[in-house]
């Protein structure tokens, strides 16, 4: 259960004013199809996390548990740095000629490639190594933070205190960090 917990709110932070949640926003806005935005997000989550989580839990078992312990706090305090720094979204995403659950699909799982969100997805997998709970968790984290980017659209990204919620999420890595050091 904690890596599930931790993993749903590490991400749902991390995930506020992340690249992919401007690409939620910009597909929403662009597509007007909620349903499959929301569906294609999904999809690509749970096979861009699985596949990260893979790669976590497959560290655990060949990284020596002293150097696993240092690797994972201090990825979790870089990744709280990283969260202190907005991100941008790079280009429109182009409408896939088989419409807007492909396109959000294939949009989603390139952009979420290499992302904060994903490499957390890597750490938490290696830091708990139980692959199902972290994917489950990462996965309803990016979808509490994605879902009402798609529902109600650019109207929220302007009234949400996004500098507040950048620093809350980095503090709570900065804190999985340190008690990953500690403990």
């Amino acid at each position: 259960m904690d890596a599930f917990l931790a993993s749903t709110l590490l991400v749902a932070l991390a995930e506020i004013g992340d690249k992919t949640q401007l690409l939620s926003f910009v597909l929403a806005a662009r597509l007007r199809k909620p349903g499959a935005i929301v569906a294609g997000i999904l999809v690509a989550t749970v096979a861009n996390h699985a596949l990260a989580g893979s790669v976590g839990v497959w560290i655990a078992h060949w990284v020596p548990a002293d150097w696993l312990r240092w690797i994972t706090g201090l990825t979790f305090i870089a990744f709280g740095l990283w969260t202190l720094h907005p991100d941008s979204l790079d280009g429109d995403p182009r409408l896939h000629p088989a419409g807007a659950f492909v396109t959000t699909t294939i949009a989603f799982f390139i952009a979420e490639m290499g992302d904060k969100t994903q490499l957390a997805t890597v750490a938490l997998g290696a830091r708990f190594d139980a692959l199902v709970p972290v994917v489950m968790g990462t996965t309803l984290g990016m979808m509490a933070a994605n879902v009402p980017a798609v529902m109600i659209g650019e109207a929220l990204a302007h009234r949400l205190p996004m500098k507040a919620i950048r620093w809350v999420a980095a503090a709570v890595f900065v804190a999985t960090g340190v008690a990953t050091l500690v403990f």
